[in-house]
């Protein structure tokens, strides 16, 4: 329940004085059906009666409504330097809601009304916003417990965002109050990823040392003279270890590619000869596979601006990818081709023969440690970063990844690369 802490309005007196000229008709007509109520002993009535009377102390009036208006006026008539505290809120970036003693919207600026919807003078913002954390901060301002009070507050509809409240007054002897909301969604998202980040890449290094420190221990104590067993568990411990190098490598890889804050420097990158360069080397990786590679690179050489071999990166991964997890469909087509859709474009495609991915796992594949199968990705020597790499260096290039697929019939992952005119 609000109550004013104005001047002259105090306690339920200053209440009802609120109240009474705008709701005044409602309060006699609710007090004289209590009354008949309980003379005729109508049960009924008295809660009727009642009911009028919450209705008229809870049902916001047309007083509060004139009194917000008439400060919003006033407000409009003070000047700072030519400009009026509204003009300074509505250049504020963050939502802000000036209001007076009685809880009422004085002025809400522009991205106040585009968060949370419509904020008309003289609306009470202890029925706008109905969090506890939220009433409590308003009240507490109010009532100057807090000179200036923070909280957090979750909006949820239509999207969840998270806000860092400030109350506080505005100036002395005002009877102006203001709620600024600093939006922190962003703070939160990188916080929770770096919190998943570390999780995941304390889980995927904790394994490999489990199962190597075990097999230290069996070496030590019962295989210590087991010839055959000694060089089974050295040879588990020798991929164990390579595993370990290969999933710091990547994670060396993904930081340095997040502490460089600016795109690479646009020199033109001939993209056939990188993706010929990739192939060459992975041609064991593609025997030892059992995959045959079939390149599709057309006639026209085209050209991209970026760093070489950060674009080598790219398409390795993307190779080894398809190796590795289409290996059953024993082919892959590599393919050069300008977009058809986008002028001005290139598309890089690598498309495997495999057993596909099923449609609910392709709009999070690209994220850090995300598996569609962390067994066989495991045993196919996947680190989980692979796709995480190549989406961080294309968007460092202003380009993107594509992925097409269906179960049983493969995967397409194509890179679509802005492209240069060639040098003559």
């Amino acid at each position: 329940m609000e109550t004013p802490a104005g001047k002259g309005d105090s306690g339920i007196a200053g209440w009802l004085a609120d109240r009474m000229p705008a709701n005044g008709l409602m309060f006699v007509v609710a007090i004289v059906a209590i009354v008949l109520a309980a003379v005729l002993g109508t049960p009924a009535g008295v809660v009727v009666g009642v009911f009028l009377v919450a209705a008229a102390a809870i049902v916001p009036t047309s007083r509060r409504r004139e009194k917000a208006q008439i400060a919003a006026r006033a407000l409009e008539k003070t000047s700072l330097g030519g400009l009026s505290p509204q003009n300074l809120a509505e250049a504020v970036g963050d939502p802000l809601v000036i209001f007076d003693r009685q809880g009422a919207t004085v002025h809400a600026n522009a991205a106040a009304r585009k968060a949370f919807g419509d904020l008309p003078a003289g609306m009470s913002l202890l029925l706008k916003f109905r969090a506890p954390e939220l009433q409590d901060l308003i009240q507490s301002v109010l009532t100057g417990q807090a000179g200036e009070k923070a909280v957090d507050y979750v909006e949820r509809v239509p999207l969840e965002r998270v806000y860092r409240v400030v109350g506080a007054s505005v100036g002395e002897q005002t009877g102006l109050f203001l709620l600024t909301f600093r939006d922190q969604s962003e703070a939160r998202r990188v916080d929770r990823m770096r919190a998943d980040f570390i999780a995941n890449a304390s889980h995927e290094l904790r394994t490999p040392l489990a199962s190597i420190s075990g097999f230290i221990e069996t070496l030590r104590g019962p295989a210590r003279n087991d010839a055959k067993a000694r060089d089974q568990f050295l040879q588990i411990m020798q991929d164990q270890t390579a595993r370990m190098a290969r999933l710091i490598d990547d994670l060396l890889s993904l930081s340095r590619l997040e502490m460089k804050a600016l795109p690479p420097a646009g020199r033109p990158v001939d993209l056939q000869a990188v993706v010929e360069a990739v192939l060459d080397a992975l041609t064991p990786l593609a025997r030892e596979s059992g995959v045959e590679v079939k390149r599709d690179f057309g006639h026209e050489r085209m050209q991209v601006a970026g760093d070489r071999d950060e674009l080598f990166q790219v398409f390795e991964n993307l190779l080894e990818n398809a190796c590795k997890y289409g290996q059953s469909g024993g082919r892959l087509i590599v393919s050069i081709r300008p977009s058809a859709s986008v002028p001005g474009e290139a598309e890089v495609a690598v498309t495997d023969f495999g057993p596909g991915i099923p449609a609910e796992h392709i709009p999070r594949i690209t994220e850090r440690f995300y598996r569609v199968d962390v067994e066989t990705s495991r045993s196919r020597k996947g680190t989980g970063l692979g796709l995480a790499i190549v989406k961080h260096i294309l968007t460092r290039h202003h380009s993107r990844l594509s992925i097409r697929s269906e179960p049983g019939k493969g995967a397409t992952f194509t890179a679509h690369l802005p492209t240069v005119r060639r040098r003559n």
